[in-house]
């Protein structure tokens, strides 16, 4: 029976890559991104493939977008199996001010954001179900060696790290699990070690094995 991933932040490199390694365990995937013309793009792509695809804008910034997104999913495929979150802000902050405006924005994106995310889709159904919610963490979370390049980022996922422990403890007496892939270093096509499809698989057996629910990568 063909079961259903929820995917926020759909893009080129590892979420695209979590997409092609669950499809290949008889998973169609909801897509959501702030991007219509992206997922436009993404969706043709992974139909061409024979990957049953749904998509759905849906910005971090603003969950309630995201709580729309994912009901809109629900009522036309029913109940997900799986949700992944897969959302961190990456660029460069170069000379920019760091002040609490600029890291309350991208907290909200990072972590707060997905924090609603798993909140929204851990409905008793899902529950029933034995559904999983993964989070692309970062490796600077566990190391707590800063990258001073991405300071908001780092506070975040440092922030995610603990958001996972906790809803891991609050919702895994209900049958659900959350983990976090914590991914240490920077993604890298063609890398030996951080190629999005190799990252990719570990999210897999995060959903499958259920055993580990930090997993340093």
């Amino acid at each position: 029976m063909t079961k259903t991933l929820i995917l926020v932040g759909a893009g080129e490199g590892l979420g695209n890559a979590v997409v092609k390694e669950f499809s290949k365990h008889d998973f169609r995937i909801a897509l959501i991104s702030r991007n219509q013309m992206h997922l436009d793009k993404y969706e043709q792509e992974f139909q061409a493939q024979g990957i049953q695809t749904l998509t759905h804008t849906g910005d971090a910034l603003h969950p309630e977008t995201l709580k729309d997104a994912i009901s809109d999913i629900v009522k036309e495929w029913g109940t997900p199996d799986a949700l992944v979150y897969n959302i961190g802000i990456t660029k460069l902050e170069g000379n920019q001010r760091i002040d609490s405006e600029f890291l309350m924005k991208h907290y909200q994106a990072d972590a707060a954001s997905a924090w609603d995310a798993a909140n929204f889709v851990a409905t008793d159904e899902f529950a029933d179900k034995k559904g999983a919610i993964i989070f692309t963490g970062g490796g600077f979370a566990k190391t707590f060696e800063p990258i001073m390049s991405l300071k908001a980022l780092c506070i975040d996922k440092a922030a995610l790290n603990a958001m996972n422990i906790i809803l891991h403890e609050e919702l895994e007496p209900r049958g659900i699990f959350v983990g976090s892939v914590i991914v240490n270093g920077a993604i890298q096509k063609g890398d030996s070690k951080n190629d999005p499809s190799l990252i990719a698989k570990e999210y897999w057996k995060m959903y499958r094995d259920r055993n580990e629910y930090q997993l340093l990568y």
